[in-house]
């Protein structure tokens, strides 16, 4: 796999040894089961997988490469890189400016921009109708695109069902940077319609079935649907793709619904008429990252900490799965952890700030799950990591526990 070039700032000596220390023995990656830091009185479970993947390194590559070769010059980002406060800090602080928020909304006119400025698009893509603009100014939009290769493999899936006149399910956050970008180009090829989860793919699914109205049914779907979509039609053939940070089990749990749909629409012997297997479409990281977070909650531990930014879509699956099991807290850096008696976190289905005491329950050992999304950089979970060893006494220094993991492996 190729290596990228990110600033070293973003790695770490206890997070990044520990992931070197697994790659080399673990290679093919088979080994979910985390890594234990065994302090003494402190424990930490370490997620297999987190951290930036192989489309976020790419991005920060690509970004960081931009600033290099045009000093001088104005920089912008299309919108947030990544959904990482602490990188997108960093880029700010280097000039570079955004020129919309994540919801679309402008913060830069784009009638501001001339041809001679550089215009980075985020590791989500974006829509064709933004690359048109852009064009027209005169900036060339692939000189410095950091799209996720595995979004743009979304994006052909998409294109081959168009080709073979299914309709496009997209599961997804409809005002969500990256589904914003493959809604347009699905309904390029294609009819094309956004779920967000599996309550409102059963109401398409009933809709499909002739159970519900078309009032009931745009009652979920106005707007998010094609301009020309018509339901007499098109929902005859229909394929699922994917917002790439969605929960890979939701998204199987939402196709292999529409299968069922569709066998009892149209029977089981022309299943293959009606529905199309895409599969193909889960990214390789967001799996890699849950099937590491389901490991990672087979251990007996008591509480999770969550590292990443508050509108990350694949860290706050992480936080859902870890909320089923224990007490959790979801955080975008050790500067949050205010105590050892107070913590200030983040509750993601209220969109609220919480403070919370005594956190930390009283025992020795005390068991710990630390985790993070794929856009958080080693060098925060470092951080959080020290800080919270702050808090205990007597224990066993960083260096010896992980060289008593390298000689364990």
């Amino acid at each position: 796999m190729k290596v990228f070039e990110i600033p070293e700032f973003y790695k770490s000596p206890i997070i990044s040894k520990i992931k070197e220390i697994r790659r080399n023995n673990d290679p093919r990656k088979k080994d979910f089961t985390p890594t234990l830091l065994d302090f003494g009185a402190v424990r930490f479970f370490i997620s297999r997988h987190f951290g930036f993947c192989y489309g976020v390194e790419n991005a920060i590559e690509i970004s960081y490469r931009a600033i290099e070769e045009n000093k001088g010059k104005r920089i912008f980002l299309l919108s947030q890189m990544i959904h990482n406060p602490e990188v997108n800090n960093d880029l700010i602080s280097r000039g570079v400016r955004f020129l919309m928020d994540t919801s679309g909304v402008p913060i830069i006119p784009f009638s501001e921009l001339t041809k001679d400025d550089i215009v980075i698009i985020p590791a989500f893509g974006t829509t064709l109708n933004i690359e048109e603009q852009l064009n027209k100014i005169g900036i060339s939009v692939r000189k410095y695109d950091t799209t996720c290769p595995f979004v743009e493999r979304v994006w052909k899936r998409s294109e081959t069902l168009g080709e073979s006149n299914h309709t496009i399910i997209i599961h997804g956050k409809y005002k969500h940077e990256e589904t914003r970008a493959t809604f347009s180009r699905s309904e390029k090829n294609a009819p094309a319609i956004v779920v967000k989860d599996i309550h409102e793919s059963i109401v398409l699914g009933e809709f499909i079935l002739g159970n519900i109205s078309i009032d009931e049914f745009e009652k979920t779907f106005r707007g998010k649907h094609s301009y020309d979509f018509d339901t007499t039609k098109h929902l005859v053939r229909i394929g699922v793709i994917n917002q790439t940070t969605m929960l890979a089990s939701e998204t199987q749990e939402i196709a292999d619904y529409f299968r069922s749909i569709m066998i009892k629409k149209f029977g089981e012997a022309d299943l293959n008429n009606h529905f199309a297997d895409t599969r193909d479409t889960l990214c390789y990281a967001t799996n890699e990252n849950q099937e590491a977070t389901y490991s990672l909650l087979n251990q007996e531990a008591d509480l999770a900490i969550v590292v990443g930014g508050y509108n990350s879509s694949n860290t706050s699956h992480i936080v859902e799965l870890c909320e089923k099991k224990l007490p959790t807290y979801f955080i975008s850096s050790s500067s949050e952890i205010i105590s050892k008696d107070e913590i200030k976190h983040f509750n993601f289905s209220k969109q609220e700030h919480l403070f919370t005491s005594n956190y930390l329950p009283k025992k020795n050992p005390l068991n710990i799950i630390l985790t993070c999304g794929a856009s958080c950089p080693d060098s925060i979970v470092d951080d959080v990591l020290r800080k919270l060893i702050s808090y205990f006494q007597t224990i066993k220094s960083i260096e010896t526990v992980l060289k008593q993991l390298n000689k364990n492996n």
